[in-house]
């Protein structure tokens, strides 16, 4: 299945388009490739591209003033990525975005998007279902940060993506499930992982 394929089944999979819907928004998308520990949105900066990820792993990260770094989410194919706030409202981040492994994206400019949904109804309505999936799973990572034991939240990662042990450095995970490394290391190593 090529780039392009991958990306129409899961557009369609959010809100089906007729086939000129899909053409048109299809045309926007560019293939783009990143280095691993590339920047591709720095923080302060406004995010220009949506991406859709076809190969690697990527973070969204925030620097707390006293210097830390802490991961929010992690992307992987077939999935959007960017920093969707900046890149929906065209404000600068609050957060850096950046590739974790060699990443492969189509990824499309913002004036392009916008003026697919000018044109579109049915585009606009895609996105706007896209956004409320996104919307959704932010607010039930919300509840699991606010509620869960540093085990739980590391296991209901493990339950939503079984394989990222395999791809991302254990100090990110770390970071995202809100402990140091070596306490990461103790947790870790107390659990049986099928």
């Amino acid at each position: 299945m090529n780039a392009y394929n991958h990306l129409s089944a899961f557009l369609q999979g959010i809100y089906p388009l007729s086939d000129a819907e899909m053409a048109a928004m299809l045309a926007v998308w560019q293939p783009f490739s990143a280095r691993r520990k590339e920047i591709l949105t720095p923080e302060g900066q406004t995010e220009r591209y949506a991406y859709f990820v076809l190969e690697g792993v990527q973070r969204a990260c925030f620097t707390h003033p006293d210097g830390r770094d802490i991961t929010l989410v992690f992307t992987y194919p077939y999935s959007f990525s960017g920093i969707a706030d900046s890149f929906l409202l065209q404000k600068p981040s609050k957060f850096t975005f950046e590739t974790l492994t060699p990443s492969q994206f189509l990824r499309a400019p913002y004036a392009a998007i916008k003026s697919m949904m000018d044109e579109h109804r049915n585009i606009e309505r895609l996105l706007f279902r896209a956004t409320a999936v996104a919307l959704e799973g932010v607010l039930y990572r919300q509840a699991e940060l606010q509620s869960f034991s540093s085990e739980e939240k590391f296991r209901a990662l493990l339950a939503r993506s079984p394989h990222v042990l395999t791809l991302i450095p254990h100090k990110y995970l770390a970071s995202y499930i809100g402990v140091d490394a070596t306490n990461f290391s103790k947790l870790l190593n107390s659990i049986r992982i099928a």
